[in-house]
């Protein structure tokens, strides 16, 4: 006799959902680290622009200005990334609360399916003993009439 557990469905359900979450997580952390090379970019930028200002020393003055709207430009850019970059972070911790979440009610539901399987299994285990106590019995019985 083969152990089939009546739940298995819903095993199943809750192993999809930590795969789910599983990979809505490492999404979210895919996000993350764009966010972060845009940021990082950003500064690279910023850096560049400010020491081509600092190179120019008695360049045109209108030059000058339009290097200084551009790092002030990047600055604001720099600012909202930092934003983003803050967002993805909350976004990374909330799907890892949720994979934290779905692997519980998936070990929960695995450990019922274990209990299940080890109560099928000592069942067995007794109907098979008394089987053999029940044969002893028989044949001790023979025995006694025999003799």
């Amino acid at each position: 006799m083969k152990f089939k557990y009546m739940y298995q469905k819903v095993v199943d359900l809750k192993s999809n959902e930590k795969t789910q979450a599983e990979w809505m997580l490492s999404a979210a952390i895919g996000e993350l680290q764009a966010e972060q090379r845009t940021l990082e970019n950003l500064i690279e930028d910023k850096a560049r622009a400010s020491a081509a200002m600092l190179s120019e020393g008695a360049s045109s003055m209108l030059r000058l200005q339009e290097l200084q709207r551009y790092v002030d430009h990047l600055d604001r850019c720099i600012k909202s990334k930092l934003g983003d970059i803050e967002s993805a972070e909350m976004n990374v911790e909330h799907k890892q609360s949720q994979l934290s979440t779905r692997m519980l009610d998936e070990k929960v539901w695995l450990k019922a399916k274990e209990k299940a399987k080890a109560g099928f299994e000592q069942q067995i285990l007794l109907r098979e003993q008394n089987e053999l106590d029940e044969m002893a019995t028989i044949r001790f019985a023979m025995k006694a009439q025999r003799a």
